[in-house]
C-alpha cells in the first residue's frame, strides 16, 4: 500500500519545475544570464563572478505565452538584451505574431534591454537577432517590417532607425572587434552574400560575391579577416525531394585589406560530409589562428580545427558519439561541448560536458554520472551548464556549484519518479533501435498492465534517460512519468531519423514521405513492449507530437490490431498535401514524375490506410500552428467520421505548434494521459 501511495502525483505537480530556456555568458566569462520558465511564467536572471549568486532582473506577470529568446550580455556587464515574442520554431517573419492568450490587442516581437543594476525593460524596437556592439552602447537588430538592419542606443535614449539600406533580406549580424564595422548576410533568394557596413559615406562591401549562398560571418580577433560558410546556390539539375543528396560546403576567409579570399577548408561531395543540419557548422575563430567547426565526415558530428590560411583538418573529439552544443572560452584556447559518451561506454542516451584544447591534447570529461548536462556557457575560469537527472529536474550549475536548487518546489515528487532503463531492440530490417523503458511499479493483485509507446517529434531529436533540454520533450518526459505512476509501462522509441546514433542513422533511405521506413522501428518497439514482463500484449497504446503525431497516426491506421488507442498531437496525416514540395522553385522539378512522387508521399501517409484504422484516437492541435498546418487535423477528422473511427479532439485556439503557454501543455498532456488510461483501462 505504501508503494501505491508513494507513486501517485498529479501531472500539474510533476510539471511544476522551473525550466531553464536559455543560458549565456558574457564575452569575458564574468557574467551569466539565463531564462527560467516556471509554470509558464518566464523570468530573466543574472549572476556575476566570483560567486555567481543569481538575481532576478525581470519576470512576466503570468503565463503570457510570449517567448524570451536571443539573450545576450553587453561586454561591460551593464545590460542584458533579448527578444520577447514571436515563434522561433517556425518562420519568424509570419505575422501576426502568436497570441496564445487570445488577447484583443495585437502582440509584437520586441527587442528589449534590461539594466543589470535594476529597473524595467526598455523597448528598443520591433525586431529580432540583436547584436550588441563591443562598446556596450549600441544594438543592431533585424527589423521585422522589412528584414533590414536597424540600430538603437542600448538604453533606448533615442528611437531605433535603419542603419543602412541593402537590397537583400539581412541577418547573421556580427560586429568587428573594435565596433567600427558590421558584417552581415544579405540573402538574395537563390544566392546570398556576406557584406560589411562601415559608415554612410562608404559603399557596402560584398566579400567574394558569387552565385553561391554565403553566410555566418566570423571576425578574426584582430579584425583583419572574416571567415564565412559557403553553400551551393539554388539551381542545377532537378532533384527528387524524396532522395537524400549531398550538400557540400566550404569555409572561406577574406583578407579585408586586399579583398583576397581563399578556401580554408572544403567538404567532400558525400552525404556524410554535407553541411551539419542539426548542430550546424558552429564556425569559430580560435587560438593559434585556427577555425573550429563541426563536420560529420566520419559519420558522427565532431569538432575539428583548420588553420585559417588553409590546410588539413584536425579532429578534436574522436569517437563514436555526437557533439551537440559548443562554447568557446574567453581566451579562445578551450572549447566546451556536450556529447554522449557513445555505445562503447554505454552512455549514449544522456549528455555530458567535455573540454578540449584547440592547441592539442585529448578531451577531458567535465561531468559524469547518471545525470545529463547541456548548454555549456564558458566562464573566465570554468564552465556553467544545465544539469538534470532521471528524477531531479533542471538546475543551473556554475563551476560545480548549483545556483538555483531552492527553486525546485518543496513538494516536487522526486522520490516517486521512475528511473527509466535503456533498452535496445532490432527493427524488421535489422536496424538497432534504442529506447527508454518507464516500468510502472508493481501493484498488489495486479495480473497485467497496459503499455504505451511514445514517439518523439522532430524527427532530428533524441529522448534521454533524464529530463530533456527541450521544454517540449521535458513535458513529454513528465507525462511518461505520470503514466507510469498510474500503472502504465511506457517505452520511448528513438527511431531512425533521430540524432545521437550517427549520420547514417539520421539520414536513412526511404524515410518519411519516401516510404516511412522509420515506422518499422516504432512497430518493433511495440513488439518489444508486448514481451515485457507484466505487460498485457493486447493493451498497447501509442502517443506522440509533431512527427511523433505522424507516427502515432501511422500506427493506428496500419496496425490497429496492435495499437488499441492513441493520442496524436499536431501530426502530419497526408504528405502529398504539402505545397512546399514544388512551390519554391518549380523549374527545378520540371522533369520529375510528379504523379509518381505524390503517390509515394500518399502511400507513406496515415490517410492512405484509413480503411484499416479501427482504434480510438484523441487529436490535439493549436489552430495557429505554423509547422504543421491545422488543415491536416481538419481533413483527418472528416476522414475518420466517414470511416466511423471513434475520435475525440482538443483544439487550442491561437496556440502554435510548440505550445507557448504552460497551461496549454498541461491541458494537452493531461487530456492525452487521461484518454490513454481510460481506453487501456489499467
Amino acid at each position: 500500500m505504501h508503494l501505491i501511495l508513494a507513486t501517485l502525483f498529479s501531472l500539474a505537480r510533476v510539471l511544476s519545475y522551473p525550466f531553464p530556456n536559455l543560458i549565456v555568458s558574457s564575452h569575458d566569462g564574468t557574467h551569466l544570464a539565463y531564462v527560467l520558465n516556471e509554470r509558464g511564467v518566464r523570468s530573466i536572471w543574472f549572476a556575476s563572478a566570483p560567486g555567481f549568486t543569481p538575481r532576478e532582473l525581470w519576470s512576466a506577470s503570468g503565463d503570457d505565452g510570449q517567448e524570451i529568446t536571443n539573450l545576450s550580455i553587453s561586454d561591460d556587464g551593464k545590460y542584458v538584451v533579448y527578444v520577447r515574442g514571436g515563434d522561433h520554431d517556425a518562420n519568424w517573419t509570419e505575422m501576426p505574431w502568436p497570441d496564445p492568450q487570445s488577447l484583443p490587442v495585437e502582440q509584437h516581437m520586441q527587442v528589449l534591454s534590461l539594466a543589470t543594476s535594476g529597473g524595467t525593460p526598455v523597448d528598443l524596437g520591433e525586431g529580432d537577432t540583436p547584436a550588441v556592439a563591443p562598446d556596450s552602447k549600441r544594438v543592431a537588430f533585424v527589423h521585422v517590417g522589412d528584414s533590414r538592419v536597424w540600430s538603437v542606443p542600448i538604453d533606448g535614449s533615442k528611437p531605433a532607425s535603419q542603419l543602412f539600406f541593402d537590397r537583400g533580406q539581412d541577418g547573421d549580424l556580427a560586429w568587428s572587434p573594435d565596433g567600427s564595422q558590421l558584417a552581415f548576410t544579405s540573402n538574395r533568394g537563390d544566392h546570398s552574400f556576406v557584406a560589411v557596413y562601415c559608415n554612410d559615406a562608404t559603399p557596402l562591401r560584398y566579400l567574394d560575391p558569387t552565385t553561391y549562398h554565403d553566410g555566418a560571418p566570423v571576425w578574426s580577433p584582430d579584425g583583419s579577416r572574416i571567415a564565412f560558410v559557403r553553400l551551393p546556390g539554388d539551381g542545377g539539375p532537378p532533384q527528387n525531394p524524396l532522395v537524400n543528396y549531398p550538400l557540400p560546403w566550404q569555409i572561406r576567409v577574406t583578407e579585408l585589406a586586399t579583398g583576397r579570399t581563399h578556401a580554408a577548408w572544403k567538404s567532400l561531395d558525400t552525404l556524410r560530409d554535407s553541411l551539419p543540419q542539426i548542430a550546424g557548422p558552429q564556425l569559430r575563430w580560435v587560438a593559434g589562428d585556427q577555425l573550429s567547426f563541426i563536420s560529420e565526415r566520419n559519420n558522427w558530428p565532431h569538432l575539428y580545427v583548420v588553420a585559417a590560411r588553409g590546410g588539413a583538418m584536425r579532429e578534436l573529439s574522436p569517437g563514436a558519439f555526437t557533439v551537440e552544443d559548443v562554447a568557446l572560452a574567453p581566451d579562445r584556447k578551450t572549447l566546451y561541448y556536450t556529447a554522449d559518451t557513445g555505445n562503447a561506454r554505454g552512455d549514449d542516451d544522456r549528455r555530458h560536458v567535455f573540454s578540449v584544447s584547440v592547441l592539442g591534447g585529448a578531451p577531458v570529461q567535465v561531468t559524469h554520472g547518471t545525470h545529463s548536462q547541456w548548454w555549456p556557457a564558458a566562464l573566465a575560469t570554468g564552465v556553467a551548464y544545465v544539469d538534470a537527472g532521471p528524477r531531479k529536474p533542471m538546475t543551473i550549475v556554475a563551476n560545480g556549484a548549483t545556483l538555483d536548487a531552492a527553486r525546485i518546489p518543496s513538494d516536487f515528487p522526486t522520490a516517486s519518479l521512475i528511473v527509466p532503463k535503456e533498452v535496445t531492440f532490432r527493427s524488421s530490417d535489422g536496424w538497432l533501435i534504442h529506447g527508454q523503458l518507464f516500468a510502472a511499479p508493481h501493484r498488489a493483485g495486479e495480473k497485467s498492465r497496459p503499455g504505451v509507446i511514445f514517439v518523439h517529434g522532430g524527427p532530428p531529436r533524441q529522448m534521454l534517460l533524464t529530463w530533456h533540454y527541450f521544454d517540449y520533450y521535458s513535458y513529454a518526459y513528465a507525462t511518461n512519468q505520470y503514466l507510469a505512476s498510474r500503472g502504465v509501462d511506457v517505452l520511448s522509441v528513438n527511431y531512425r531519423l533521430g540524432i545521437g546514433y550517427g549520420h547514417d542513422f539520421h539520414f536513412p533511405a526511404h524515410a518519411g514521405p519516401a516510404g516511412a521506413a522509420e515506422y518499422r522501428d516504432v512497430l518493433a518497439g511495440a513488439r518489444f513492449l508486448q514481451h515485457v514482463r507484466g505487460v498485457d500484449p493486447s493493451r498497447i497504446g501509442i502517443w506522440g507530437g509533431s512527427y511523433g503525431g505522424y507516427l502515432t497516426a501511422m500506427g493506428l491506421a496500419k496496425n490497429s490490431d496492435i495499437f488499441k488507442a492513441g493520442v496524436d498531437m499536431h501530426g502530419v496525416h497526408d504528405w502529398s498535401m504539402f505545397s512546399e514540395w514544388f512551390g519554391a522553385q518549380p523549374e527545378r522539378y520540371q522533369h520529375i514524375d510528379k504523379a509518381a512522387f505524390l503517390k509515394t508521399a500518399w502511400l507513406s501517409s496515415p490517410d492512405a490506410y484509413i480503411s484499416s484504422w479501427r482504434s480510438p484516437v484523441l487529436l490535439i492541435q493549436g489552430d495557429n500552428d505554423r509547422n504543421v498546418r491545422f488543415h491536416q487535423m481538419v481533413d483527418l477528422v472528416e476522414r475518420l467520421k466517414q470511416a466511423h473511427v471513434p475520435f475525440e479532439q482538443l483544439v487550442l485556439p491561437d496556440e502554435i505548434h510548440g505550445f507557448l503557454r504552460w497551461n496549454s501543455w498541461l491541458r494537452a498532456d493531461q487530456a492525452g494521459a487521461d484518454f490513454l488510461i481510460r481506453e487501456l483501462k489499467p
